[in-house]
């Protein structure tokens, strides 16, 4: 019985296979249907021969370092900020009057439309890329911590005003282990955010490597295998960052399954 049971708990987790499967299945039968589908629909054999192809050439490898690094860096650089304006705005009543409607203001611009203007006055290298990558990051942090904090219970603010804490002390000690879920919320939505303004970047900054930048040379030399290994990269990669993220959320939030 137990066996049967191990069989059956198998089964289900291979489901979400049919989908892809499927898929799979309709692309390669579409591909077999002509030279023009053929180009459209790449045989998966071509793919899998792209891809050794860019395994055995280093391409790939080096430009998924590139688009991981850039996605990691500006990660960092807009969630540390992300993390300090919003906890400011969020302990300071005079902050938050200053900051809130500039920050509510800039977040309501996409960040496509800023990107002209950013390359006039940074040039479309890498530190524009970092940049764009930082505010996509930024903002849904600051909004996250921000909520996380104001929304601390107060008992807890006023047992900090009595043992007389600092406002680093309540923000280190009393509001961001409170909001951390909260806090940990937005990071999930910084990192897709990130993830995928990294792309859009170098798909619009088409200097240095990068998946989107491969992507766009595969295009213009009509290698539509390249491009469709260079999405794929792009999702899975996404999928496990996400994943891994994921995890250490439920790590660091192991304590809310124990109360």
């Amino acid at each position: 019985m137990k066996k049967l049971n191990q069989f059956v708990l198998s089964i289900q987790h291979l489901h979400g296979l049919l989908l892809p499967l499927a898929v799979a299945a309709i692309w390669e039968f579409m591909s077999r249907q002509g030279d023009a589908y053929a180009y459209t629909f790449v045989p998966l054999s071509q793919v899998v021969t792209g891809f050794i192809e860019l395994l055995k050439s280093g391409e790939l490898l080096v430009n998924l370092a590139a688009t991981l690094q850039t996605t990691v860096t500006g990660l960092i650089i807009g969630g540390v900020a992300g993390l300090l304006v919003g906890g400011l705005m969020a302990v300071s009543p005079t902050a938050n009057k200053l900051i809130g409607p500039l920050y509510h203001t800039m977040r309501q611009i996409p960040l496509l439309g800023l990107i002209p203007l950013i390359a006039l006055w940074f040039g479309n290298g890498l530190f524009s890329k970092i940049l764009i990558v930082s505010l996509a990051a930024f903002y849904p942090i600051v909004l996250n911590t921000f909520e996380g904090m104001h929304g601390v219970e107060k008992k807890f603010v006023e047992v900090a005003s009595v043992l007389k804490f600092s406002r680093l002390q309540l923000f280190v000690k009393v509001l961001l282990p409170a909001a951390m879920p909260s806090i940990l919320t937005g990071v999930m939505h910084a990192l897709a955010f990130a993830w995928i303004s990294t792309v859009g970047t170098e798909l619009l900054f088409s200097t240095g490597p990068g998946l989107g930048g491969l992507m766009q040379v595969a295009q213009e030399a009509s290698r539509m295998d390249i491009v469709i290994i260079a999405v794929a990269s792009i999702g899975l990669t996404g999928l496990l960052m996400n994943a891994g993220l994921s995890f250490v959320s439920q790590y660091l939030l192991r304590w809310r399954s124990v109360r």
